[in-house]
């Protein structure tokens, strides 16, 4: 399936239908009046996180939604139906936004959440509706309200505990498919992974989510490369894994680098939790093993770790200390989210 996180989407709510405009007419009744009924109301433009899917590849194909026009009345004071609803289906971790790209309008974060983002027209009046003691037999009923329209993004932020960032070829997507059950594609050149891919992680019992992005490069905010527009599936994790690859020139300005993109980009991805670790690291000699560590920790000003992912060295210990910085962040905001109750002792 080809992965897609960004569509911009036109949707139009449905007309409401219009009054009708109608006499009683039976043998044998002199005076039947109006019954003219109302019109339906127009249909709603919905948007509904649902499970089972994991990019918005659906808008690639059909970018416009319109909800159904509501059923005119009729008469024997008949009210038209409702137009059926236009629903969106999108998956966790999508956001809406307007067509201005900035103004958030909602965020899905869990399964069953829904927005109505266009409500359909009212339904007119029939004309029995303006029957008054002066006006007993009205010939006037209203029309149908308009629906709204106008034109919204769709962008998907990857829901994960943690994220790996870094340079191209730093050993990424290798982790990833070394850690979990995830295959992405692995090779010897750069800009390998053009897409985001997610794994679950398994250590000690307990799973988490990895995510990993294509990686970056001098200038990616400027669009150089892939640019940094893959960086938004980082902003939801609580810790980020940065990788190293220890046969570069110099670890400690790779490491600047990516440090520097991310600063660029904002989103507080700089602020984040991050475990740093120089990848590679079984085909390193000794010497340079020393050498690139020490060149990593001056820049990074933290012990970093030494791995690799082809002979496992270290990779359980990393997936420790990314599992504990997870539980620490999830016990901060299971706290934050706790209602304050006052501790005053209570008194008759």
């Amino acid at each position: 399936m080809k992965f897609l996180d960004q569509a911009k989407v036109y949707i139009r709510s449905g007309d409401g239908g219009a009054g009708c405009v109608s006499f009683r007419r039976e043998k044998f009744i002199e005076f039947g009046g109006p019954d003219g009924g109302d019109g339906g109301r127009g249909g709603d433009v919905i948007v509904e996180c649902v499970a089972g899917l994991n990019t918005l590849i659906d808008y690639r194909f059909q970018q416009h939604f319109k909800a159904k026009t509501g059923v005119h009345g009729m008469g024997k004071n008949r009210t038209g139906a409702k137009g059926a609803d236009a629903v969106l289906k999108v998956p966790v971790g999508t956001q809406i936004l307007d067509e201005d790209e900035e103004t958030l309008i909602a965020d899905f974060t869990e399964v069953g959440q829904s927005i109505v983002l266009a409500k359909g027209g009212n339904g007119g009046f029939g004309n029995a509706y303006f029957k008054t003691s002066t006006n007993q037999a009205p010939r006037r009923a209203n029309p149908g309200l308009e629906g709204e329209e106008r034109w919204i993004w769709l962008r998907l932020k990857l829901i994960a505990d943690a994220g790996l960032v870094g340079l191209p070829n730093a050993g990424k997507s290798t982790f990833l498919a070394a850690v979990s059950a995830a295959k992405p594609k692995i090779a010897d050149y750069p800009f390998t992974t053009l897409e985001p891919n997610l794994g679950v992680v398994g250590v000690d019992g307990r799973e988490f989510v990895m995510a990993d992005i294509p990686g970056l490069i001098e200038g990616a905010h400027e669009g150089v490369g892939l640019g940094d527009r893959f960086l938004g599936h980082v902003e939801r994790c609580r810790v980020l894994l940065h990788l190293v690859d220890g046969t570069s020139e110099h670890a400690g300005q790779a490491y600047k680098t990516v440090r520097a993109e991310l600063e660029a980009y904002g989103a507080g991805l700089v602020d984040k939790p991050e475990i740093v670790a120089l990848s590679k690291a079984d085909s390193l000699s000794p010497e340079l093993r020393k050498e690139q560590l020490a060149r990593l920790k001056r820049a990074a000003k933290k012990t970093p770790v030494a791995l690799s992912s082809a002979s496992g060295e270290q990779v359980q210990e990393t997936l420790r200390k990314l599992r504990a910085v997870i539980d620490e962040a999830k016990d901060v905001e299971a706290a934050e989210a706790m209602p304050k109750t006052s501790v005053e002792a209570w008194r008759p």
